[in-house]
């Protein structure tokens, strides 16, 4: 295998430029700033950092591979295949029946080699990573553009803001507090994504759509045990906050996603998702106090999801055009709005069991096509908002 081992590349990503930069304590915004999520719960702080630099790492994995001689081969048999399955999609083949075998890449299209990558993934994820080195990485990475980076990068500042609020017991009017975040995250017009929830057929029906979970899997698996993750925490702090009768919910979030995420090569008992996980069906109470700031994370997953799906696509020349073009669409505010009814229904569409399941509730299998009896017991009744 050509291309260099995940931890070598990320090492580099955490520039020695970036380092010295923040031993002089000359990085702005940075090197004086306090973590309040770190001072309450720094196990979480310490995995959200590691999942922002894993997700990094992940989009330069996935270039790697796209770009090693010795994936030749498996990269044309998934070109083949995801051709084919968008011909069966929109009624231009028979999905290749007589022709290409449409069950060889059931498994993805890289074996050993996805999951030697998930291997090294995990033991990111199992590493000391700072603000600092997360900001360093995204600087450094060569996978996505500059705009990119400053678009997710926002995003990310923005999902600190809102465990900040929430921590902060002298912020007394959550509900103000939060408004006024999502205020300040919009007023970079160019850099945040709308907060009106973008259709979902643009992750659905997008050219690329699909390469990412039909290639690799197991990467797949993993990001989305990851977002669960980053959104399951917020629901915690937020069940915290709204209900004196939890504690400890954050124990249980770390327990139920080391779970999903099992060893390094992906066995474990406990599924990663097997559908993107949203807000609305992750985070409850966000999306119910705070649909604004719920539809901005959830169109910044979505964006994601696209990203990792190029990027994915096999022997694709341009694939910054492309990107590019997704980040001008999700932060364009006008165009391709859902309305909240379509918006619930796709984000609930795949089922929180598939999502994930709940961050701190229980629900030990599918919900789907249940009767509504059977249901009753999953989603408490919200009686307050916070003020």
């Amino acid at each position: 295998m050509l291309k260099k081992p995940i931890l070598a590349r990320v090492t580099g990503l955490f520039s020695a430029t970036a380092a010295a930069l923040l031993l002089a304590g000359t990085l702005p915004g940075i090197a004086n700033a306090q973590d309040p999520l770190a001072d309450q719960y720094p196990e979480i702080a310490r995995l959200l950092n590691a999942i922002d630099a894993t997700q990094v790492a992940m989009f330069e994995e996935l270039v790697a591979i796209n770009n090693d001689p010795s994936t030749r081969l498996a990269r044309n048999q998934l070109e083949l295949h995801l051709v084919e399955m968008a011909n069966m999609k929109h009624g231009g083949g028979h999905g290749g029946h007589g022709g290409h075998n449409m069950d060889m890449l059931v498994g993805g299209a890289y074996g050993e080699q996805e999951t030697a990558s998930r291997a090294e993934l995990y033991q990111l994820l199992r590493r000391e990573v700072s603000n600092e080195d997360v900001q360093s990485s995204y600087e450094n990475s060569e996978a996505i553009d500059r705009h990119t980076k400053m678009v997710l990068q926002r995003g990310r500042q923005f999902q600190s803001r809102l465990f900040e609020i929430y921590i902060d017991d002298s912020v007394t009017n959550k509900q103000r507090a939060v408004n006024a975040a999502v205020q300040d995250y919009l007023s970079d017009e160019r850099h945040s994504v709308a907060s009106t929830p973008k259709t979902y057929t643009l992750y659905e029906d997008h050219d690329h759509a699909t390469s990412f979970v039909t290639g690799f899997p197991k990467l797949s698996g993993l990001h989305w045990a990851n977002h669960w993750a980053s959104l399951a925490a917020l629901e915690a702090v937020m069940v915290e906050y709204t209900d004196s009768q939890f504690r400890n919910t954050m124990d249980t979030v770390l327990e139920r996603y080391w779970n999903k995420v099992g060893s390094e090569g992906g066995m474990t008992m406990f599924p990663a998702p097997t559908e993107p996980p949203t807000a609305a069906a992750i985070a409850p109470h966000l999306y119910s106090f705070h649909p604004q700031a719920s539809i901005i994370l959830d169109n910044l997953a979505m964006l994601e999801n696209i990203i990792l799906d190029v990027l994915s696509y096999p022997n694709l020349e341009d694939r910054q055009a492309s990107i590019s073009a997704s980040v001008g669409e999700f932060t364009n505010k006008e165009a391709n709005i859902s309305t909240d009814y379509d918006y619930l229904l796709a984000a609930l569409r795949g089922g929180i069991y598939n999502q994930g399941g709940p961050a701190v509730g229980d629900l030990m299998q599918s919900e789907r096509n249940r009767s509504r009896d059977d249901m009753a017991h999953i989603h408490n009744t919200i009686m307050s908002v916070p003020q």
